[in-house]
């Protein structure tokens, strides 16, 4: 039997498949592709999540394309994050060259230029769909962690939510939150002291300046209504599943807001899709580009918290997948839980450049064909080692690829495609529209002028009861509800604060 026999038949025992898979490309020995030996992905197991890594113009995104297409085509949505702004070409048809068709005749695959069905989404000043959030559905737990506050800190931000819930103070944005602060430690602080005890104005003043630097990385666009229902990312469209495409290109700077985004995004999930269990194929699968920026500028607590979601969230059904340089940006803990590796080459310029590849060699099965490090370095742009798990939970064999090429373009659109694309979207139509309704911000107010007012008054103070102006509010509460164009938003986020979860935002969207 030859040493290519030997190959083949090496891949085809780890990739015994019963149910569906995709094909990332076919396998290369001694620096040739080799017949008959493409590389499968089980379907069945994409919930336990990945790596795509490799150095900068290696062909990492393209990767990040081609497993989104072969998805989407096996009716399966997904959300991509694009930090680079590279990925909206998805969304039309690709162009057929001789060098596409070469590869796609080696791997064994017809090319069939398409395009598929593409959401643009975003959370500042791109053209999408609008995601937001209210401040209320973060719940303490998970902003004190966003703002990085000490256990002083969490306590005062968890005495203003039990405020606002008692006393019917709807936290809708980072201007309600930073009014409640400086009510509790000037015209309310009799009452808060009356009823939590002392607050520390030195941890309030932390507090704001924190929230000021955050609004400074423009989250103020992300908080706010309607809030994004997690939902509408599990979609399909003429038997397609839904790319979702999240357009971040102008907060790369920006890290705090994106981590703050993702979190949220990936608790949001959590929490409100059903337990699905060993399904064989996943409901939602989520693209994170550029994840060093998550992990890089995260702290201990946030750290734990995104391990506690990826251990958690592929019980419901969901795949998360890391896109960035080399393995090391990914800490060991989140690391270790990743299925899919797709690493692509690395470059080896400084001593310390040698050393990151023998520890990157070290988080792959080892291979009786090559050596692993030696290929980290020898690989050309489109062809990348992969290692999968098989239906059985066990990593397949470790594969030098050839990566097949994306059936749709690899380029952007143009303004022009984009805002056709835009204009013909549903959710924008549902999303994109401006609620500000009265809340705690409005509420307190009102509240000082009504007692400004009172005081201006000459009639004795018994006709003028605290109790009686309370109802009085209550009351004008009540009517705002009553509103038909805000109650579906309002109930929302009303009904939810009566079951904050265990990652500080809300378990459950019940209507």
């Amino acid at each position: 039997m030859t040493k290519s026999d030997q190959f083949k038949n090496h891949l085809a025992e780890g990739q015994q498949f019963k149910k569906d898979f995709i094909i990332l490309g076919t396998g290369i020995l001694d620096g040739s592709p080799v017949d008959q030996a493409q590389v499968k992905i089980p379907l069945k197991t994409l919930n336990r999540h990945g790596l795509i890594a490799g150095a900068t113009g290696t062909g990492k995104t393209k990767t990040l394309q081609v497993i989104a297409e072969q998805l989407s085509l096996k009716g399966i949505p997904s959300v991509l994050m694009d930090l680079k702004g590279d990925l909206s070409g998805i969304a039309t048809p690709g162009v057929t060259t001789d060098f596409i068709l070469k590869r796609s005749a080696t791997i064994g695959v017809d090319y069939q230029p398409q395009g598929l069905p593409v959401e643009l989404m975003s959370i500042s000043n791109e053209k999408g769909v609008q995601l937001k959030a209210t401040v209320s559905e973060f719940g303490p737990v998970l902003i004190s962690q966003i703002l990085e506050l000490n256990d002083t800190q969490r306590g005062v931000v968890a005495l203003i939510f039990r405020y606002c819930d008692l006393h019917h103070l709807p936290l809708v944005d980072l201007k309600d939150f930073k009014r409640v602060l400086q009510y509790i430690t000037n015209e309310g602080k009799a009452a808060i002291e009356k009823e939590f005890g002392q607050v520390s104005a030195a941890s309030v003043n932390t507090i704001m300046r924190k929230i000021i630097e955050l609004e400074q990385q423009g989250a103020e666009r992300f908080f706010g209504e309607p809030s994004f229902e997690v939902e509408d990312f599990v979609r399909a469209k003429d038997g397609k599943g839904v790319i979702s495409i999240i357009r971040l290109t102008d907060i790369q700077s920006k890290p705090k807001l994106f981590s703050t985004f993702m979190l949220s995004l990936l608790s949001e999930i959590y929490e409100t899709f059903p337990e699905q269990g060993d399904s064989d194929q996943p409901k939602l699968c989520l693209f994170i580009d550029e994840a060093h920026l998550v992990f890089s500028t995260a702290s201990k607590d946030l750290l734990e918290k995104i391990e506690a979601i990826i251990k958690l969230i592929r019980s419901k059904g969901v795949g998360v997948f890391f896109c960035t340089q080399t393995p090391t940006d990914v800490p060991d803990s989140i690391l270790g839980q990743l299925g899919l590796k797709v690493q692509h080459a690395l470059r080896a310029f400084t001593a310390k450049d040698r050393k990151a590849i023998t520890k990157t060699a070290e988080n792959y099965p080892d291979s009786p064909f090559y050596n692993t490090a030696d290929v980290l370095t020898s690989m050309g742009i489109g062809e990348a080692l992969v290692t999968a798990l098989n239906e059985k939970g066990i990593p397949t064999p470790l594969a030098h690829t050839l990566m097949r090429a994306p059936i749709t373009r690899m380029d952007i659109l143009s303004e022009l495609e984009i805002l056709g694309l835009v204009a013909s979207s549903d959710l924008v139509k549902k999303y994109n529209v401006d609620i500000d309704r009265e809340s705690a911000f409005e509420l307190l107010e009102r509240k000082m002028m009504s007692v400004q007012s009172e005081q201006e008054k000459t009639l004795p103070p018994s006709t003028h009861s605290r109790t009686s102006t309370r109802t009085k509010e209550d009351e004008s509460l009540l009517e705002e509800l009553s509103k038909n164009t805000m109650v579906r938003q309002i109930g929302r986020t009303l009904f939810r604060e009566l079951a904050r979860g265990i990652l500080g935002s809300f378990s459950g969207r019940k209507r």
